[in-house]
């Protein structure tokens, strides 16, 4: 059915008695219906495409008159000024941007949620509280191993989104729910890329001990600032040109509260886990300790943790058996005791992030001690070399 007309494109037409005044209100000068005397098939409306229009339209509305009314947040950007450019990583509720802002490279982390027609209204009001809550955390922040944080917006209203057909005239729809963080843009990508690029080779025992020392230095200073990042992984931790680590993503992050009971439930990535998240017991900033931990273990190997393992046999086994990944045997002492610190099962036996740091810079790096490549031996058992690079 042509809703423009509001003719039926095929099928049996009825046929229209016409009379003289008939004639002269259907029709205007070009002969076409008059809006007052278009004829419609109930039958053949799709009601249920018209309600999802209607409610895009009135969100649309009131997200602007929501705009309108609510004073800007010290945080807020001009969008007029954010020209984005091409897609750089996708996620569960949106995708990141490569841009640029006031002529600095920066990374768009554009948030639609709610317009794939699922969302509730109560479910996208309750991802844009969150949004605010990881501006309110991230924006406070300064620190050379943290990603700087630039600006955000509660609305796109002024934003363009590049569209995905080059040749197109328009960009793509911009979601009317939509909102973005821009922060600083770093070129290495994730840490876990790195990792991954470098799983044969290795990592020389210097870089394993400067990208740890960079992490647990980022931590150090969110958790001086109460802040708990809960979801410690390397993929949420990225590199600039000169390999510096920086820490990312404060998606889940929180301040710390004050009794250990009001932080409770299943918050992060199965494998980085603490036991206590795993089992839903209270925690606290020592859950980012463990998660450091198995990071620590996983720079070192340039590896995965249980690789082989279900997330299902994952969380038992950790909360259960006490799993932890296998530390090789080439790895120094000084470097395994650290893993074994943070890892432990006892929340208040693993070291405050501060300490590790100090344990961190004590590692000797002159001798090496890096894992040794896999082209050399197939597994660590340091039998031709006492160390790795």
């Amino acid at each position: 059915m042509d809703l423009k007309s509001g003719v039926e494109d095929s099928g049996p037409k009825s046929p229209m008695k016409s009379g003289g005044g008939e004639d002269s209100k259907m029709k205007k000068g070009n002969g076409s219906l008059s809006s007052k005397d278009m004829i419609f098939r109930a039958d053949k409306i799709d009601l249920k495409s018209l309600d999802m229009q209607l409610e895009k339209h009135l969100s649309r509305v009131w997200s602007r008159n929501i705009d309108k009314q609510r004073p800007m947040e010290e945080w807020e950007i001009d969008l007029a000024k954010l020209d984005l450019r091409n897609v750089i990583a996708h996620g569960t509720y949106g995708t990141v941007y490569r841009a640029t802002y006031d002529n600095q490279d920066v990374a768009v982390k554009l948030l639609d949620w709610g317009e794939d027609g699922i969302a509730t209204t109560a479910e996208t009001a309750a991802l844009r509280a969150s949004f605010r809550q990881e501006v309110a955390v991230w924006h406070k922040l300064n620190h050379p191993n943290v990603t700087k944080f630039i600006g955000a917006s509660m609305g796109t209203s002024n934003l363009k989104i590049p569209s995905k057909n080059p040749s197109a005239e328009n960009p793509d729809p911009l979601p009317s729910k939509a909102c973005c963080v821009v922060v600083e843009y770093l070129p290495g990508g994730t840490l876990k890329q790195y990792l991954i690029r470098n799983r044969r080779k290795k990592l020389t025992f210097k870089v394993v001990i400067q990208l740890a020392l960079d992490l647990s230095r980022g931590l150090s200073y969110l958790h001086s600032k109460k802040i708990v990042h809960r979801d410690v992984k390397t993929e949420n931790m990225l590199l600039d040109a000169q390999r510096n680590l920086k820490i990312a993503d404060f998606g889940v992050a929180r301040v710390e509260a004050q009794n250990p009971q009001d932080m409770t439930g299943e918050t992060g990535t199965l494998g980085y886990m603490a036991p206590e998240v795993l089992d839903g017991k209270p925690y606290n900033r020592r859950c980012d300790v463990y998660s450091f931990g198995i990071c620590l273990w996983e720079i070192y190997c340039c590896d995965m943790p249980y690789p082989d393992l279900s997330f299902a046999d994952v969380s038992s086994a950790v909360v259960r058996q006490n799993l932890r990944p296998d530390i090789p045997r080439c790895c120094p002492s000084s470097l395994a005791n650290i893993m074994r610190k943070c890892w432990d099962s006892n929340p208040e036996k693993r070291p405050e992030m501060d300490e590790v740091v100090r344990m961190l810079e004590a590692v000797n790096t002159s001798k090496g001690g890096g894992m040794i490549p896999e082209d050399q031996t197939p597994t660590c058992l340091c039998l031709g070399s006492p160390r790795g690079p």
